[in-house]
């Protein structure tokens, strides 16, 4: 099946996806903590009767029962040796069920945190990935899904490995949380803007939740897609009796609720757990006469980080790229980049957003520096702590490469000209990666000097941009300004060439400060000018954002322009006199300890131990850091997170320097303490026959933040050994996560067992994503919706 094929199908009729696969090996006898696609190898009659079914109920694509087929996946189960010959032999099984379906080889989580959120190397992953999909590739796939992602930077790895081996579709589907955002942070329109862009083929939702909940996040994407949004929901949510997992939807209730998911903008359906062909067979009823959803994104112009996005437009907001991240003139940051330090780089950043910057620019050139790798660093840093879109700027293919393939979203490239180098050489490289572009108006001759020839040098750009697969919409056209105390006619010209794309349609950009220089009062110029341009269609510059005239000046340009509807911005900055003369944040001017709270706040492990040495050379004593600073910090990073303003990333970097911290204090609070107190003790672990830990891991990072002796056991643990565990360590609280309705009920045997044991002042905190209270309850147990919660309840029950 070709792209094209798979474009033209989806423009012709709502493609059906298959139902569960899990659930209904399950009720076939597939048993716990056994290797899923191992098993169907020894039972392949199984997986035959189910896609069988559900061939025959209408659906046009299957997916191979390949969802753990990844080397470390099957590293679990000491089959990783195997990796290639499973693939191929559970595609064989699907072709064999489903001639006359399309079989597309499922890709699925490898169960780490990917780099820059997390700290398994991204290449890695990408290699990871590429032996399956070169395993299902050979095995004769039609396409590739995938699946129940939680982080779109490990959806960026899996398609990149598959792009790097064949042309073939590519659907890719994340898995969204109550509060609409993934387990890492995801916005669903940044995650699609990111994968659209990189070049998906299809993007959309599965798993967590039922079809009436999932009918939300598609109509929020549905705007912004230039491809067909997938959903493949779950039976409603999952509820546990008798020892068994139920999921409550039937099939008529989940095609009604499917009807208004296709209303929303879902040209492709399916089902998730709990789903069976009954519910394909009622989906196929109801949607074969029907027409897909209109797939026609309102724009393209559209950037992405990896937990927010930015719409640029004529009728949108003006954008502010700071432009601070770049060593020219800065001695300081170009001491720290050489050296491979980036606290100066991470403090720019955050003052830049806190003062209004919608983008950030990234510039690390400068001579005798390894400009790839450091821009590598960069560009990881960043957005591990900060949320705002980047704008890459360099002139080398292979930092370009380094740049744009680390990032967790959609970036501004700057920039391409009509020189042969950068259109043969750097273009291929950004749009790979799907970056929206600067088109710097100049070729191997020089800058033109005329209007015409500027618009000749723009429109050979857009050209060659044509045949990379750009839309005009996508490219952002430099102003091309120069310094008017060298050519008085220079602002002149750059204004017609605004003109000129407010005309065309064209999104507009340009440096501020070249205006302006060789003059004094720079500022005055820089002003004057942003204001003229601004009302010749100037849509972003780069700038600043520290100025605050200028900041102010753009604020009352929005509202005289009427892009801030009723004034809306401007007064709420400028509505109290002190709001006007906001301070910037001056991180040089706060006190140590100051510093060190919020570097807690902004996780930044590597800053802390030279912090708490200034703090203590300020006369702060080891306790009082603890308690005054370092125990309220974690706490607020917790409440961030259970507010939904932080998300898993932050909670794990601020883990990580509240780690740092107290590894650098121990030896000192040791000291102090004559009758050192023992710490309240807690086991923890993932239950018989099911593997997933990240949780788990969770909670216990933020137990042993809060002065907790965290016993963990790891995951597939038998209640035997659990119980062994807490009699021998003479605990009072255990923790036990399940993350799979099959699994949850191994909680009940814990308990239970304990009970038999005569162990009935051992209390038990339960945590997983198909847990609820109402489960703990049954169970006589405490329930801990998250990791802050887990603090929570531990504390309760332990201090």
């Amino acid at each position: 099946m070709t792209r094209e094929e798979f474009a033209a199908l989806a423009a012709k009729k709502i493609i059906l996806l298959d139902g569960a696969t899990g659930t209904e090996l399950i009720k076939r006898g597939l048993p716990n903590g056994v290797c899923p696609e191992a098993w169907l190898l020894d039972n392949p009659d199984t997986i035959l009767e189910v896609q069988q079914l559900y061939a025959k109920a209408g659906a046009d694509i299957v997916f191979a029962p390949t969802f753990g087929g990844n080397r470390l996946k099957l590293a679990e189960f000491g089959l990783e040796k195997r990796c290639r010959e499973i693939n191929q032999s559970l595609v064989q099984l699907s072709k064999k069920a489903a001639p006359n379906c399309y079989v597309f080889g499922d890709l699925a989580p490898t169960g780490k945190f990917l780099q820059p959120g997390g700290d398994f190397p991204f290449e890695e992953a990408v290699q990871i990935y590429k032996e399956q999909a070169d395993a299902l590739l050979e095995a004769g796939v039609d396409g590739f899904v995938v699946e129940t992602i939680m982080d779109v930077q490990e959806a960026r790895a899996a398609f990149l490995a598959i792009r790097e081996l064949c042309d073939l579709p590519v659907m890719v589907s994340l898995t969204f949380e109550d509060g609409m955002r993934t387990l890492t942070g995801n916005h669903p329109v940044a995650a699609l803007i990111t994968m659209q862009a990189l070049g998906a083929d299809a993007f959309g939702c599965n798993c967590s939740s039922g079809p009436k909940e999932m009918r939300e996040i598609i109509a929020m994407m549905k705007p912004y897609a230039k491809i067909p949004l997938l959903a493949k929901p779950n039976a409603g949510l999952p509820s546990f009796r008798d020892g068994q997992t139920y999921f409550s939807m039937g099939a008529e209730e989940f095609t009604q609720h499917s009807q208004a998911l296709v209303a929303a903008g879902a040209g492709i359906v399916g089902g998730c757990c709990g789903t069976d062909v009954s519910h394909i067979e009622a989906l196929h009823e109801c949607l074969k006469d029907q027409a897909p959803p209109a797939v026609q994104a309102q724009t393209l112009a559209l950037l992405s980080s990896a937990r927010r996005y930015e719409h640029l437009g004529a009728d949108q907001p003006f954008k502010v790229i700071g432009e601070r991240i770049n060593p020219t003139g800065k001695k300081k940051l170009q001491a720290e980049l050489l050296e491979g330090k980036f606290d100066l780089l991470q403090q720019y950043a955050e003052e830049q957003q806190a003062s209004g910057a919608h983008l950030l620019e990234v510039n690390v050139g400068m001579p005798g520096i390894d400009e790839v790798a450091i821009m590598r660093q960069a560009v990881m840093l960043l957005s591990r702590s900060d949320t705002l879109p980047l704008c890459i700027d360099c002139t080398e293919p292979e930092v370009a490469e380094a740049a744009l393939r680390i990032y967790p979203g959609r970036a501004l490239f700057n920039s391409i000209s009509a020189e042969p180098d950068r259109l043969q050489k750097v273009l291929p490289v950004a749009a790979k990666y799907g970056a929206m572009l600067i088109v710097l108006p100049l070729d191997e001759k020089g800058i033109p000097q005329t209007l015409e020839q500027r618009i000749d040098c723009i429109e050979r750009i857009i050209k060659a941009c044509r045949e990379y697969g750009y839309d005009p919409s996508e490219l952002c056209i430099d102003a091309l300004i120069m310094t008017i105390s060298a050519d008085q006619e220079a602002a002149a010209l750059s204004l017609r060439q605004l003109d000129w794309c407010q005309e065309q349609g064209l999104l507009s950009v340009c440096g501020l400060s070249n205006v302006s220089f060789g003059l004094p009062r720079r500022d005055l110029i820089n002003q004057a000018f942003l204001a003229m341009a601004i009302s010749h269609g100037l849509n972003m510059a780069i700038i600043n954002p520290l100025q605050q005239e200028l900041m102010q000046m753009l604020y009352a340009a929005e509202a005289l322009s009427g892009k801030d509807r009723y004034a809306r911005a401007f007064c709420e900055r400028f509505a109290q006199s002190q709001t006007a003369t906001k301070k910037i944040p001056d991180t040089i001017a706060q006190k140590p300890n100051e510093q060190l709270y919020k570097a807690l706040l902004g996780g930044k492990p590597e800053s802390m131990p030279a912090l708490l040495e200034k703090c203590l050379a300020a006369g702060h004593t080891p306790q009082e850091l603890v308690n005054q600073v370092l125990i309220p910090g974690i706490t607020e990073v917790g409440e961030r997170y259970e507010r939904k303003e932080y998300f898993l990333p932050q909670l794990m970097l601020s883990a990580e320097a509240m780690q740092k911290a107290m590894s650098h204090l121990e030896p000192l609070l040791a000291q102090q303490q004559d009758n050192k107190s023992e710490k309240p003790k807690i086991v923890l672990a993932t239950v018989k026959g099911d593997i997933h830990d990240i949780g788990k891991n969770i909670v216990g990072i933020m137990l042993k933040n809060h002065g907790f002796d965290v016993i963990d056991l790891g995951k597939d643990r038998a209640a035997a050994d659990i119980l062994d565990a807490a009699q021998k360590h003479q605990v009072h609280l255990v923790g036990l996560s399940a993350l799979m309705t099959t699994t949850m009920g191994e909680m009940r045997v814990v308990i239970e067992m304990a009970k038999e044991r005569g162990l009935h002042e051992l209390q038990f905190m339960l945590g997983g994503a198909v847990l609820d209270q109402r489960y703990a309850d049954s169970l006589g147990a405490h329930y801990a919706a998250d990791a802050l919660e887990a603090v929570k309840v531990a504390q309760k029950l332990l201090r």
